[in-house]
């Protein structure tokens, strides 16, 4: 049976909450260890995480988001999966984060339509069949990334970046809420913020910060801070 009530409340914190949106990456986190980097972020003051790691073996990563689970529901912030429903059911997790090519969104709805569904999208295509997808059941996608936004070197094999340009073109084509991401460093933030974003996710700016806590905290101050200044002048 389908909890609205669990699904709305993890919705609206996500909409009106979720400013940096931090995403593991043990082996770029400077010899931190997935938890260190939770800790730290969450100690920032980060609403929302994503536990994204495909190479512990599944019995290690369960513990792992065992653990996300119990820190980030002590500091009342969202967690989600990245691409594994299993782990994220069997963690408790809010949500979880998929790929283009990973378990379509309908799919996932069938054995868990409390959770929230993020899906990457990377063209403006699939920002088009996201809204068609969305137009026929609004719950089966929660929100999209538009990304990579800048060069990255987080995923390999990439060899375009969309530019903050996307944003705009991206938003027009599907009325969900949205993040950017795509090796973006702090001095995006502004131009991110000017061309409509409000949800920003980093993995290597803050996973590779001398002070993870201090440098989530920076991220969280200046996305807002930009966000909520762009808003007065209207």
């Amino acid at each position: 049976m389908v909890n609205a009530e669990k699904y709305e409340r993890r919705l609206r914190q996500f909409v009106e909450e979720v400013t940096v949106y931090p995403v593991s990456c043990e082996k770029l986190a400077a010899g931190r260890s997935d938890r260190e980097w939770l800790d730290g972020v969450l100690a920032g003051g980060a609403r929302i995480v994503q536990l994204r790691d495909k190479e512990s073996k599944d019995a290690v990563l369960l513990e792992k988001a065992r653990y996300f689970r119990e820190k980030t529901r002590e500091a009342g912030a969202l967690f989600l999966v990245n691409d594994r429903l299993d782990i994220a059911l069997l963690s408790g997790a809010d949500g979880i984060h998929v790929g283009q090519n990973d378990l379509l969104p309908v799919e996932i709805g069938k054995l868990a339509p409390d959770l929230l569904v993020g899906l990457s999208c990377n063209s403006e295509a699939d920002a088009e069949a996201l809204a068609r997808l969305v137009a026929k059941d609004p719950n089966l996608v929660s929100y999209f990334n538009i990304g990579p936004i800048y060069p990255t070197g987080t995923k390999e094999g990439l060899l375009s970046f969309l530019g903050p340009q996307a944003i705009a073109a991206f938003s027009s084509k599907c009325p969900l809420p949205f993040t950017v991401m795509g090796g973006i460093k702090h001095g995006h933030i502004n131009e991110l913020v000017a061309c409509g974003a409000k949800r920003i996710a980093v993995v290597t700016a803050i996973s590779q910060a001398d002070d993870i806590k201090s440098e989530t905290a920076k991220w969280v101050r200046a996305i807002s801070a930009c966000v909520n200044g762009k808003q007065d002048e209207k």
